[in-house]
């Protein structure tokens, strides 16, 4: 059996946060030992780390609540609403700084000037790559580092749609 406190520390939760959990009944009411102290078991730890793993994926707890308590619920469901609220929120942030970066008259995030596309094709042609040899580059580094091959397009400052194409361009050959 565990403590309110060991049962906590095992979750990475303070002492706080499980009482909290208990007073919503987002936990079951643990037993009690004989000088009234909480007593849980592994179902307990189980269950507080089932709404661990939910809390750190940014599930409210109302969503929680259905998924565990309710029989046939569908996780699923919830977590990809949840994944496409994340993106949202991406995109409002991404909008909120593109905002703020044009009241200071920057670019880029700490740094006023920053490469271009246009600028980055004419090293590679001055370094002697073709079109077809650029396009064999793109396609190398979608492969091998797909996210980092986004975020290098989100750098030159290429449009999303244009890096959209870009990168299926990259994935399919056309």
């Amino acid at each position: 059996m565990l403590t309110v406190t060991k049962l906590a520390r095992r979750c990475g939760l303070a002492r706080t946060a499980l009482l909290y959990y208990e007073s919503i009944g987002l936990m079951p009411p643990p037993q009690r030992s004989g000088g009234n102290y909480r007593c849980y078991g592994e179902a307990d730890l189980r269950r507080l780390q089932q709404i661990r793993a939910y809390r750190n994926a940014g599930l409210r707890l109302e969503d929680i609540r259905a998924i565990l308590d309710r029989p046939g619920s569908d996780a699923q469901r919830v977590l990809r609403r949840r994944l496409m609220e994340i993106d949202a929120e991406i995109g409002t942030l991404r909008a909120h700084q593109q905002s703020i970066l044009k009241l200071l008259k920057l670019k880029a995030l700490g740094k006023a000037k920053m490469i271009t596309k246009e600028k980055w094709v004419s090293i590679m042609k001055a370094c002697g790559l073709s079109d077809e040899q650029m396009h064999r580059w793109h396609a190398e580094f979608e492969h091998s580092a797909p996210q980092e091959h986004q975020e290098f397009l989100e750098f030159l400052h290429i449009p999303a749609q244009e890096i959209k194409t870009i990168r299926k361009q990259s994935r399919t050959g056309f």
